[in-house]
């Protein structure tokens, strides 16, 4: 009898010493993740109680919370909700968070421990515990702009400082109205939520920092930065630019999208081959420097690196081990390279910045309740992609392209515009991407742009970069400067 006692004593111990490890581990180690999940209804009852803090532009808010007699207590609203959503993103009780809403959820709620001494002071006043508020660097005009500019398209557009990396502009379209998700009416949260599911055109996909994309012949600008940074090469190198290059190890050529050669020539300038945007001479230099060299190129001005964190965006790729064929590919922005319109402005906007690219960021700051600064961005270098003597030349070519070639619908009636087109060809099914990346002005630069049109709902021969593009980005542009 007693050795039978002995042993369920002893389970019960392990039990309950058991019961101890598990408690410890959960408080100690996974009580964040467990609270962050969208399916912890508690978390998500108690958060819901919270006067979350605003989101911000200036002073302005695009997305608050207003006291409602209802259990949850407070309802989230967006103003101007498809303009801002893609960077605002939504608060929903069903299906949880996305963007700024859900990467600073903390600070909005008020748990995040730089609001510790708030929340203390708050305990003891007995007052509830009331969020911060983040101010976005977005400027209004210039995301208006955007957002008008890709009416009627499936597309992206971007426009940074190119002296800071703050994000002026962030648009995709179609977007979606995330007032629908934050509704308190439960059913109608799930119709919003099937119904863009359901759309094929993905309204709730970040384009412009989340998807990645062939670039075209805006990645030239970093095999053009590639070529005068290793001294082989200076704007008016003569490049062999035939209308066909016959390529090694393949019988198919690379050939110029209006079947001649660049500028009348079949070595044109590397200027030239900029402003025509000739797919033979920029083969050739690819076959001349090597993928190493254009990896080594596009990584400095931000490739196989994560940016804005706040949005949660991807790496652009340039492929890793690609034979000469598809290294000549890779030259003019086809093959496997995949960037983010985010990627392709930095690369305006490192230019523009004499070389130097700087870490985009969206957030400038964050206060607390008490209206006082609980952090503050400070803009901050990310690499030297090239020396000021090559972004001065690259900037000259880019103002040719302008001025005098491709991206002739981006001048701006006494700015000087420095600009590159693109068109990337996928598959016969599918219409090309329509590319354009600019920076004005060209002498002072206070603003960098790529603009993105994944569709336009025109005719194949009808897209262009220039044609769909620019106009978007000179808009965007023009927003900016006016101010």
């Amino acid at each position: 009898m007693n050795s039978a006692i002995r042993r369920l004593a002893v389970a019960a111990i392990v039990l309950m010493l058991a019961l101890m490890a598990n408690s410890t581990y959960l408080q100690a180690f996974r009580s964040d993740e467990l609270n962050g999940r969208n399916d912890n209804r508690r978390v998500r009852d108690s958060q819901f109680s919270v006067d979350r803090g605003a989101i911000l532009l200036g002073n302005t808010p695009i997305a608050k919370s207003d006291p409602v007699d209802d259990r949850f207590k407070y309802q989230r609203s967006y103003a101007n909700g498809p303009v801002y959503a893609p960077v605002t993103g939504y608060y929903s009780y069903v299906y949880g968070r996305a963007g700024i809403e859900l990467n600073m959820n903390s600070e909005l709620n008020g748990s995040d421990p730089s609001l510790a001494f708030r929340r203390i002071i708050d305990v003891i006043s007995n007052r509830p515990q009331k969020g911060a508020s983040v101010t976005l660097t977005l400027n209004p005009k210039a995301q208006q702009a955007a957002y008008n500019g890709l009416k009627g398209k499936i597309g992206a557009v971007v426009a940074l400082d190119p002296k800071t990396g703050k994000v002026l502009a962030l648009a995709t379209r179609p977007s979606y109205d995330p007032n629908e998700l934050a509704s308190h009416d439960l059913g109608k949260v799930r119709d919003a939520w099937d119904k863009l599911n359901k759309d094929e055109n993905k309204p709730a996909t970040n384009r412009a920092v989340r998807e990645t994309y062939p670039p075209g012949s805006t990645f030239k600008l970093v095999t053009s930065a590639a070529a005068l940074s290793s001294g082989k090469y200076t704007p008016e190198t003569p490049v062999h630019s035939p209308a066909e290059l016959p390529l090694p190890e393949t019988t198919t050529p690379l050939v110029n999208e209006n079947g001649r050669n660049c500028g009348g020539s079949d070595n044109a300038t590397l200027t030239v081959a900029l402003r025509d945007s000739c797919n033979t001479a920029f083969g050739t230099i690819g076959l001349d420097l090597g993928p190493d060299v254009l990896r080594d190129q596009a990584a400095k001005f931000g490739f196989g690196e994560r940016h804005l964190p706040e949005l949660s965006g991807v790496a652009s790729q340039f492929p890793g081990d690609p034979n000469k064929p598809q290294t000549a590919q890779s030259a003019i922005g086809q093959f496997d390279v995949r960037a983010t319109p985010l990627q392709m402005a930095m690369v305006a906007a490192g230019i523009a910045n004499k070389g130097e690219v700087m870490k985009p960021y969206l957030v400038q700051n964050v206060k607390g309740s008490d209206l006082k600064t609980v952090s503050e961005t400070k803009p901050e270098s990310l690499h030297q992609a090239i020396t000021p003597e090559v972004a001065q030349q690259l900037t000259q070519m880019m103002v040719t392209v302008v001025n005098d070639g491709t991206g002739k619908p981006a001048r701006i009636s006494g700015v000087q515009v420095a600009g590159k087109t693109g068109t990337a060809q996928t598959s016969p099914e599918r219409p090309p991407f329509a590319w354009f990346t600019a920076f004005a002005p060209a002498d002072n630069p206070q603003v960098a742009v790529a603009v993105m049109i994944e569709k336009a709902n025109v005719e194949r021969n009808d897209i262009a970069g220039g044609k769909l593009a620019a106009p978007i980005a000179k808009s965007v542009m023009e927003a900016v400067l006016s101010q």
